[in-house]
């Protein structure tokens, strides 16, 4: 018998806070029309934020939540790839990984068996804040060591918040990375291009650096989910994410689905700062913090304060 066409599978990873879901919208928008997609979300919180976000009622989307995909969820990563491209067949599969994701662990395990005999490992598309990059004090972590070595794609987002000497050093350092990289680019407002989805994949060995046990950051996450027939004040919701930084501390990511008035809006807090888009989602509404210590009761008291007075409990 003919050997079955693989799916060509690619994986987006990143640092917390990078723009990874952004990239992955505008690479939606951008599709092929011809060419079948599915995607993969992994967060490290239980609560799905990114999964809503990326669910339009056309793409498949599948959520995998609570931990790095190669260690915590990778049995369940192993099910839902299989399920979906058994359910769905598509042409392409994009894995969007937890910021806390160890990329070249998850690498190894879609090329080893059972999903390797059904997936053709493209290229990985690393995304990078190049303030970030230019600091060794990053570098120094194995797990953005990782994420950086094991790219195909590097991608530097957030460019506008870099100035010109930054920039220009990202480009300078990323020119000397070894292996070399197939792209490196810069993004702005999320805007990668569907056609870095093909560009050449480093075949093995991939580079993967020694990973102690003791190097988790030590962050907690908190989710919660409300019906979708409770609505929240826009004017509160607002207020609320500004005093986030206040009410929480050590505070590293914070987002959410909502429901204002008729319109679902996704809301993004990174690095003291944060924004509102528009999203299809309807299911229920969504809110996750990612933290280095959080008062669970004080935070759900402030998010539920900020529902409609009709939608109070």
């Amino acid at each position: 018998m003919p050997n079955m066409k693989k799916t060509r599978v690619n994986v987006l990873t990143g640092f917390l806070g990078v723009g990874k879901t952004t990239a992955l919208r505008h690479l939606i928008t951008q599709r092929p029309r011809d060419e079948k997609w599915a995607i993969i979300v992994n967060e490290f919180g239980e609560i799905g934020i990114d999964g809503a976000v990326l669910d339009d009622g056309e793409l498949p989307v599948a959520e995998i939540a609570g931990g790095c995909l190669c260690c915590v969820a990778g049995p369940q990563m192993t099910v839902t790839v299989a399920n979906l491209l058994r359910r769905e067949k598509p042409d392409r599969l994009i894995i969007e990984a937890s910021g806390l994701a160890h990329a070249a662990g998850l690498i190894d395990e879609l090329r080893t068996e059972p999903l390797g005999n059904a997936l053709d490992v493209g290229a990985v598309l690393t995304l990078v804040d190049p303030r970030q990059f230019v600091n060794n004090d990053y570098f120094r972590q194995p797990l953005y060591r990782d994420q950086v070595m094991v790219a195909d794609v590097l991608l530097a987002t957030k460019c506008d918040l870099a100035d010109a000497d930054t920039l220009a050093a990202y480009r300078d350092k990323a020119a000397q990375l070894f292996p070399p990289k197939s792209l490196v680019a810069e993004i702005h407002h999320g805007a990668a291009m569907p056609e870095w989805l093909n560009a050449g994949a480093a075949d093995k060995p991939r580079y993967r650096p020694s990973v102690r046990q003791d190097d988790a950051p030590g962050w907690q996450s908190q989710g919660w989910t409300l019906p979708p027939d409770k609505a929240f004040s826009g004017e509160a919701l607002t207020d609320f994410f500004d005093r986030l930084p206040q009410m929480v501390d050590g505070l590293v990511r914070a987002k959410g689905v909502f429901r204002v008035m008729d319109t679902w809006l996704w809301l993004n807090w990174t690095e003291g700062r944060w924004a509102a888009n528009q999203v299809a989602w309807r299911r229920d509404n969504r809110f996750e913090l990612i933290a280095s210590g959080l008062d669970a009761a004080a935070i759900e008291t402030a998010l539920r304060a900020c529902l409609e007075p009709w939608s109070q409990d």
